[in-house]
């Protein structure tokens, strides 16, 4: 059955008039890494400025805060919010008022009604919202979804650990109220489930390990169904020694799917999908193309779904101790 969330490309090149103007707002590592290089290499867009009270990238001009660069610059007519979660509703909301079409990194928001907010005031103002997940986007997740589609789901196993002091190095909101501590990089899992999964999945029970010096966990283990009864488990945790994993199993009546490097890599019977260099150029550069899509055609791509079983992972969870964290 088509996904009518998803854009069928082949009608948009036509589409297209004019190279958007766009800026980051949040210049942090997600920015810097992924965001600046794919709209340099993007047809479709054309980095204009930049936002944040300290960072500057050079060549490129730069604005303290978000209301100077709506009030000086209406050519710049998308932003793409890399803020830590806990300020982005705020920011998203002065850009979609102000006549701005809104990508919103990963993930959209720190509560489901933000995210819900936006989507209605995005459809009131006439302007395009993006939740960007990018781990959707990974080398191998379409093929995914299509071989899982005929299939029924009889148990998943997920493994997503590393270490935070790589990943996320000094960066203390991440263990700040909506920083969700280790569903950060979990709830890309949780992303990829809801995109390739051909069935609903509810929170079943949870234990989070909670840091005394810390206001969100650091390790976490999830307890899920789907809508039929198939057990689901995730193992999430930001001590992980060594490489990070990000794996998953999915069992079916007809075979197993295997997931690795966050998507980079699937295996399954009759499929083999397997990209060498991780996931992340892949994922950023489909992201980029989607936005330029969805702008074209006017359309907002809102998904809340991985959001919502986070949020339900914390209603559900049991806390327990752990030792304190520093960096």
């Amino acid at each position: 059955m088509p996904d009518p969330t998803r854009i069928d490309t082949t009608r948009i090149a036509t589409t297209r008039i004019a190279t958007t103007r766009i800026a980051i707002v949040g210049m942090g590592k997600i920015a810097r890494d992924q965001h600046v290089p794919e709209i340099a290499a993007s047809p479709a867009f054309t980095l204009a400025a930049t936002v944040d009270p300290v960072a500057r990238l050079e060549g490129v001009e730069g604005y303290g805060d978000l209301d100077a660069l709506l009030a000086a610059r209406p050519d710049v007519t998308a932003v793409a919010l890399c803020t830590p979660p806990q300020v982005r509703f705020a920011l998203a909301r002065a850009a979609l008022m102000a006549g701005r079409d809104v990508l919103l990194e990963k993930p959209p928001g720190v509560t489901v009604a933000e995210v819900q907010t936006l989507e209605r005031l995005a459809a009131a103002r006439g302007r395009v919202l993006f939740t960007a997940w990018h781990s959707q986007f990974a080398p191998g997740i379409e093929a995914a979804r299509d071989w899982l589609a005929s299939r029924r789901v009889t148990g998943i196993e997920v493994i997503w650990r590393e270490d935070v002091r790589w990943s996320h190095p000094g960066q203390d909101w991440i263990f700040e109220p909506g920083g969700t501590g280790v569903y950060d990089p979990g709830i890309n899992a949780l992303s990829i489930l809801t995109r390739i999964v051909p069935a609903d999945l509810r929170v079943v029970s949870a234990e989070h390990d909670l840091p005394a010096n810390r206001a969100a966990p650091i390790g976490a283990r999830l307890v899920m169904a789907t809508e039929d009864g198939a057990p689901v488990t995730m193992d999430m945790d930001f001590r992980e020694a060594g490489e990070a994993r990000w794996d998953m199993v999915i069992r079916t009546d007809r075979g197993e799917l295997r997931l690795s490097r966050g998507g980079a890599v699937v295996s399954a019977p009759g499929l083999d999908v397997a990209r060498t260099g991780g996931a992340l150029p892949d994922e950023y550069r489909r992201i980029y193309e989607r936005f330029a899509d969805l702008i074209a055609l006017r359309r907002s791509d809102v998904d809340a779904a991985p959001l919502q079983l986070t949020a339900d992972a914390f209603l559900a969870a049991r806390w327990a101790p752990a030792d304190d964290f520093a960096w």
